[in-house]
């Protein structure tokens, strides 16, 4: 449905004035001649022309007779443009406070991250309510206070992962914002064990896996998003409810198998280890080797779990404790537990700190 023509404000007001003038040009009169025609004084006339008087309905009544045109069309022309005026007038300030408003919070809001992801257009009149809408606030008060939460005070700037706090709190409500119109199912607490199960078969058989996985979570009632990453924010996933559902987003830094396989089962272990018991949780994962990061509670326990549900602790264990490992081996084990080579391959390169091994396992996605 399209915008009603009384609704639009228009780009100036036009006051009566410059009609007058046109009708003047239009009986070819001069603008002595015709204000005393009108029994006007020439300079009264011209501020009248320049918008510096009103049209009255004594003046109007006396265009009618000297220009054939009703009077209320002068007065509702004037009427017109003191509405119009008011409407313009009140567009500037509201441009004006919002360009105000952008200036105040520009070291707040990731802008650039979030006019690439196209919900941000440049004018500050736009902007600023989705931006409140993204970062959940109201006003630009609870913006920056959202940004010195103390969650995310661990994103200080950082030599070693180069980490752009601004970007990456943004790229976190972003995740939130577009998390809260995706629909799916009811979320069943105790289905671990059979969403295992799918998910191991779809790495295993590594056929449209970024799709699928997302097919199969929905049908457990857990929501996973795909978002480019932002600039220096170093963010392999995040763990955190939508309404009354588990979501996962993930950066997709990576194009390998096992990567996305390990990151996948690692944000499932923030779902199943800590979310079901704090609905207001927002884990976020950081890539790269932030010891103090890796050494967290939470963190041992998801990698721990992607770790132990990708591969059997004590299956690994035996398979790892053999002394000459081959490609051939690696594949039979793999084939063994039910689970891609790559993932195997990935594990082994992890722990041996070792990512130059020569093989034959293809490790993309499919």
């Amino acid at each position: 449905m399209g915008t009603r023509i009384e609704k639009l404000t228009p780009a100036i007001a036009i006051h009566p004035g410059e009609m007058i003038l046109d009708e003047i040009k239009a009986n070819e009169l001069t603008q002595a001649d015709f204000a005393k025609k009108i029994g006007m004084e020439r300079s009264q006339l011209n501020e009248i022309i320049k918008g510096k008087r009103v049209v009255n309905a004594e003046l109007a009544i006396i265009l009618e007779a000297s220009l054939g045109l009703p009077a209320q069309y002068w007065l509702n022309l004037q009427n017109q443009y003191d509405l119009d005026k008011v409407k313009v007038e009140k567009r500037a300030e509201e441009r004006v406070l919002a360009i105000t408003l952008m200036t105040e919070i520009s070291e707040y809001v990731s802008v650039k991250y979030l006019r690439k992801q196209k919900v941000l257009t440049g004018d500050p009149v736009c902007d600023i309510p989705v931006i409140y809408d993204i970062y959940g606030v109201s006003n630009n008060v609870q913006l920056i206070e959202c940004y010195n939460n103390p969650q995310y005070a661990r994103f200080r700037k950082s030599e070693k992962l180069n980490i752009d706090k601004t970007n990456l709190i943004g790229w976190v409500k972003y995740s939130e914002y577009i998390a809260k119109s995706v629909k799916t199912k009811q979320f069943k607490y105790d289905s671990w064990k059979s969403l295992k199960s799918e998910l191991r078969t779809l790495i295993c058989k590594n056929k449209h896996v970024h799709e699928r996985s997302q097919s199969i979570l929905s049908k457990y009632g857990i929501k996973l998003l795909y978002q480019d990453k932002a600039e220096k924010a170093p963010i392999d996933g995040i763990a955190f409810w939508s309404n009354e559902n588990p979501t996962i987003a993930m950066t997709l830094r990576h194009k390998r198998l096992d990567n996305f396989a390990f990151t996948l089962f690692h944000e499932l272990g923030h779902v199943f280890l800590h979310l079901l018991g704090d609905n207001t949780l927002e884990i976020i994962d950081l890539a790269g080797n932030d010891e103090e990061f890796k050494a967290t509670k939470e963190e041992k326990e998801a990698n721990d779990f992607a770790s132990n549900n990708l591969i059997p602790e004590d299956s690994w264990i035996e398979f790892k404790s053999r002394e000459d490992l081959y490609e051939d081996d690696l594949i039979d084990f793999a084939h063994q537990i039910g689970i891609h080579p790559s993932v195997v391959l990935g594990r082994l390169c992890f722990e041996y700190n070792n990512y130059k091994v020569k093989t034959n396992i293809v490790n993309t996605i499919g």
